[in-house]
């Protein structure tokens, strides 16, 4: 009875030592199933920020300065490449003006996609564009008819708000007593595609002379292809440029006479000397030789 006793102690403690192990058998196994497959979190602590939800219908959207004009009669919107020299030559404006009337405190900082107003404010709403007080020559005498431009001259960035086909008849402003520039042959006609200008010989230091009577609207080597340049504006229409100079002798913003010296020739920009000379009607380069007296 005793042994049978003490046999029945001995298999109750092997039976609660059998449970102890299995019971810790099964604890060691669901501790190395959770180390091995941990889940892993793509939030907040592992390198990735937080999800936030965007309303679409709240969410700002950065807007350039001018947005609400483009499209606009008398705007311009800025393109790769452009700067505010070129935008004023290409529309027959003082980059300064330009810069005044469309808010822009850095010149040399514009953005693409920027709008810009390319037509004096009042003369917004004006079909034939710039209406800005014009600066007359005071020998100004009429144009011959075999000078005047054709429709072909018409400015692109104006015509479009004119009736077809009037924006080439002579105005007032197309009555300028013109001189060439500078002596000198003619070493490369007009061409609107390849030389949107003429270019005349001469060697380093010749005089350059103002083409017209005109105040001086830009001053400087800013513009790529150009070296030293100068561009009078003569009226409402006009233009001219002055290129590749080696010497500038005037200032923006000043008023020169027709014949007055304005640079000397040179090279700049160029691989050799000559004056590139342009003449732009709102904006549209035409050919010089139409508007320069015969020699």
């Amino acid at each position: 009875m005793k042994g049978f006793r003490m046999f029945g102690l001995s298999a109750r403690l092997s039976l609660a030592f059998v449970t102890v192990v299995i019971v810790g058998m099964l604890a060691g196994c669901g501790s190395r199933a959770l180390n091995r497959a941990p889940v892993e979190d793509r939030g907040v602590g592992m390198g990735q920020p937080e999800p936030v939800a965007v309303d679409s219908t709240t969410q700002d959207v950065k807007q350039l300065p001018g947005f609400e004009n483009a499209g606009k009669p008398g705007y311009y919107t800025v393109k790769p490449g452009d700067t505010l020299i070129r935008i004023g030559l290409e529309h027959g404006q003082a980059a300064k003006d330009i810069a005044r009337w469309s808010n822009v405190d850095n010149m040399n900082l514009i953005e693409v996609g920027q709008v810009l107003r390319v037509v004096p404010p009042a003369a917004a709403s004006v079909a034939s564009g710039v209406v800005a007080k014009p600066v007359t020559s005071a020998t100004a005498t009429p144009v011959p008819a075999a000078s005047a431009p054709t429709a072909t001259s018409a400015s692109p960035a104006t015509s479009a708000n004119s009736t077809p086909g009037l924006a080439a008849v002579p105005t007032a402003d197309d009555q300028i007593d013109w001189i060439w520039p500078t002596n000198g042959a003619v070493l490369a006609g007009f061409d609107e595609v390849k030389n949107k200008g003429i270019d005349i010989g001469g060697v380093a230091g010749d005089p350059v002379v103002a083409a017209a009577d005109g105040r001086v609207v830009y001053v400087g080597a800013g513009l790529r292809g150009y070296g030293n340049l100068i561009i009078l504006k003569h009226n409402n229409t006009y233009l001219t440029a002055y290129a590749h100079n080696k010497t500038l002798l005037i200032k923006e913003d000043q008023s020169v006479r027709k014949g007055q010296k304005i640079a000397e020739m040179g090279s700049s920009d160029s691989d050799r000397v000559k004056l590139h000379f342009e003449v732009r009607r709102q904006g549209k380069p035409v050919d010089p030789a139409k508007y320069l007296p015969a020699r």
